[in-house]
């Protein structure tokens, strides 16, 4: 096995990089859990501070916007600091959030809380790709980005059904505060045991043309002046819509408003998101690196499955047999989030390693930014048809859906313009 050279006799030791990765994983598992947990919750967000559709997805939002504006400059700090010091010292303010959120006594320090949840848990994904791409071979990242996507996919399970069961067991205040402490715990596990990589460069790198020492603000300038990496910022924008817009906040009440499903049963159904990513970040990021060897090709097929999805959705609404919702959010999981590994891939590919962390953070941007926009933007689009009895009616949801309709074939447009770098042998 090829690796890149690290100095500590450490990461020679055997199952090292897998013990590392396993700590990123279980903080990912976590950003994960806090970005979509909402969509459980939204009566019990909206009574307890007596808020409104988009005064609740301002609140949700919070998150996404910390969470957005810090890619930029968290894909500059996994390149300058390291993934150690990044990680842990973000972690801990992601720890303090998640507790005030738990002990919230009104919903502005509520959004607070989500915002510095958002702040710190925005410094997990990008260190840990920036990781990986030094710890694992080019012909291995895809298939490992799409494990630690898989992890995240374990963090939205979590935020489904179990979460129904821990909010009924130790209320939801309580739950939050746990999931603080447990923040805490794995920000000290990758303070102790992650080995930062070697500054010098390997011999790989001086072979590479353009892989010099970046001056700070160098590496998002070449990023941004790279024509390429518009397509894929454009599809990223559309896809955290998509993702974070629907299946992050209004998926459980049209499951329970509009397809008549109890809590419960919303949580199963959106559990087959979770068990999607699981195993698509897997599949479609091994398919891109072992079978098609074409990120493009993959991508653009995962996108075309969107469209249907949502033309499927937008057109039976209310009609869609609950046998049937299974299938439809599993591949939701599938196209519409396990998809991600490999697109990560194609923007990592576009640049030298020294600005891997900068070009994957500065993608990650445009999805977050999108989902910041698009929750409160829903929001104010299901409040327009009003409540009855605490709940929205089914028509409410016909606009909201329409729109996501639009984005996911804005999302295929994106792609289609998009031309790849061949992926390295």
């Amino acid at each position: 096995m090829k690796f890149y050279r690290i100095d500590s006799k450490i990461i020679q030791r055997p199952g090292y990089r897998w013990t590392i990765f396993a700590i990123l994983s279980l903080q990912y598992l976590l950003v994960y859990f806090h970005r979509v947990s909402p969509a459980l919750m939204t009566r019990e967000l909206t009574a307890a501070f007596s808020i409104g559709g988009a005064s609740l997805g301002l609140l949700s939002s919070g998150y996404f916007y910390a969470y957005a504006l810090m890619q930029l400059p968290v894909g500059v700090f996994a390149d300058r600091w390291g993934a150690r010091k990044t990680i842990t010292i973000f972690s801990a303010v992601g720890a303090v959030g998640a507790i005030l959120f738990g002990l919230a006594p009104n919903f502005q320090v509520a959004t607070l809380a989500r915002v510095l949840v958002g702040f710190g848990l925005s410094a997990i994904f990008v260190p840990a790709m920036r990781v990986c791409a030094r710890l694992f071979h080019a012909r291995e990242y895809a298939a490992v980005s799409g494990l630690l996507l898989s992890m995240g996919g374990v963090g939205w399970f979590i935020a489904a059904t179990p979460l129904t069961w821990m909010t009924a067991q130790f209320g939801w205040r309580g739950t939050f505060t746990g999931i603080g402490m447990l923040t805490i715990l794995l920000a000290m596990a990758t303070w102790l045991l992650l080995v930062e990589p070697s500054k010098e460069p390997t011999a790989a790198d001086l072979s590479t043309p353009g892989n010099q020492e970046l001056k700070l603000w160098d590496g998002l300038r070449q990023v941004f002046s790279t024509s390429q990496f518009w397509p894929l910022a454009g599809w990223f924008f559309f896809f955290g819509g998509l993702l974070f817009g629907f299946c992050g906040l209004w998926a459980g009440p049209f499951l329970m408003d509009v397809c008549g499903l109890s809590k419960p049963e919303a949580g199963n159904v959106l559990s087959m998101i979770a068990l999607g990513t699981i195993v698509g970040g897997p599949l479609l990021g091994r398919i891109s690196d072992r079978m098609v060897r074409k990120r493009k090709t993959v991508i653009w097929f995962a996108s075309l499955v969107q469209v249907l999805l949502w033309i499927t959705i937008c057109t039976m609404q209310g009609r869609i047999p609950h046998a049937m919702l299974f299938p439809i959010f599993f591949l939701f999981g599938i196209f519409g989030n396990g998809i991600a590994v490999v697109t990560f891939a194609a923007a990592k590919e576009l640049f030298t390693l020294k600005i891997a962390g900068t070009a994957v953070g500065s993608v990650n941007f445009f999805a977050f930014f999108s989902a910041a926009i698009h929750q409160p933007l829903s929001g104010m689009m299901m409040d327009g048809a009003g409540r009855i009895d605490g709940t929205y009616p089914p028509e409410a949801y016909t606009p909201v859906l329409f729109c996501f309709l639009m984005t996911s074939i804005l999302l295929l447009v994106c792609i289609t313009l998009f031309r790849e770098k061949r992926i390295n042998d």
